[in-house]
């Protein structure tokens, strides 16, 4: 297994090639894909069990991850590249004619790594359950993970996939929300205020853990392992997970303002001298 300095060098190369990724297009969301990287590195490097060079749609016999809130694709592309499961020079693709990384990840394309089309906000839970459900029938002890935003949570879709996964004791399924507080129009105080999310989900039935600080990658394993000790007793179990958007750029940490905006070439400058180059730019 990698040291936590080996995986802190992943997460400097992983907002690297956020920034530069969506800075090349003028286009994207570096700000929640730079808050979710401790979270997806601590996942891919550490957590999954998986063979990324025996990728298949089915997923049987090895874990399954659903990204939902899928705008945050730029984190997701980095990680799988570097974790092998395509080229990392095809990051220089992202949101390009005829790439197979599209601005919000798609099954067209036949991306390794990517089992459903997600960016439709509410739909990542839905699918998630019904593969973990398919698990069960299949006697595959192996679990289901998703993550959302928290900003999704405004999705009723959502809270009917909560209803279902606790009565139906999904209790393979673990969730992930994205608590940054910050959304496309503003803060999710100001659009629509989401009030006690642990008091919610405990009420929906569901197991509720909560890593307070989403950018400690130590907190994030740790907290994905005692989910997992969770698992098999009857009730789905939903991580809140407290991340500041932006995290790892001095001038775009806790602004929503970065949730849909690229940098321009001076900013995008400015933002690489505080990432240090670890795995190498594609």
């Amino acid at each position: 297994m990698p040291s936590t300095a080996e995986l802190k060098k992943v997460c400097s190369q992983v907002r690297r090639d956020i920034i530069r990724m969506t800075s090349a297009v003028q286009s994207g969301h570096p700000g929640g894909s730079l808050g979710c990287t401790e979270y997806f590195v601590a996942l891919y490097f550490e957590i999954l069990r998986l063979n990324p060079e025996k990728f298949n749609m089915d997923g049987i016999g090895e874990d399954i991850f659903f990204l939902s809130n899928g705008h945050i694709s730029p984190v997701w592309y980095s990680v799988l590249s570097h974790k092998g499961f395509f080229p990392v020079k095809e990051l220089a693709t992202f949101r390009k004619l005829n790439s197979r990384l599209q601005g919000h990840p798609a099954t067209a394309e036949h991306l390794p790594g990517v089992r459903i089309a997600s960016g439709s906000l509410g739909q990542g839970m839905s699918v998630a359950i019904g593969a973990a459900l398919a698990k069960k029938l299949n006697n595959d002890k192996n679990f289901v993970y998703s993550l959302h935003g928290d900003g999704e949570l405004q999705e009723g879709q959502i809270w009917e996939a909560a209803m279902f996964a606790a009565a139906k004791k999904v209790d393979n399924l673990i969730s992930t929300i994205d608590v940054n507080n910050a959304q496309i129009d503003g803060t999710t105080d100001d659009v629509l205020p989401m009030g006690d999310l642990k008091a919610k989900w405990t009420a929906f039935g569901w197991d509720v853990l909560e890593i307070k600080n989403g950018n400690d990658i130590e907190d994030v394993i740790a907290t994905v392992k005692k989910a997992q000790e969770h698992c098999g007793k009857g009730k789905p179990v939903m991580i809140l997970m407290h991340t500041k958007m932006g995290f790892g750029v001095d001038f775009m940490v806790g602004s929503y303002k970065w949730h849909g905006s690229a940098t321009n070439p001076e900013q995008t400058e400015k933002a690489l001298a505080q990432l240090e180059q670890t795995l190498g730019d594609y």
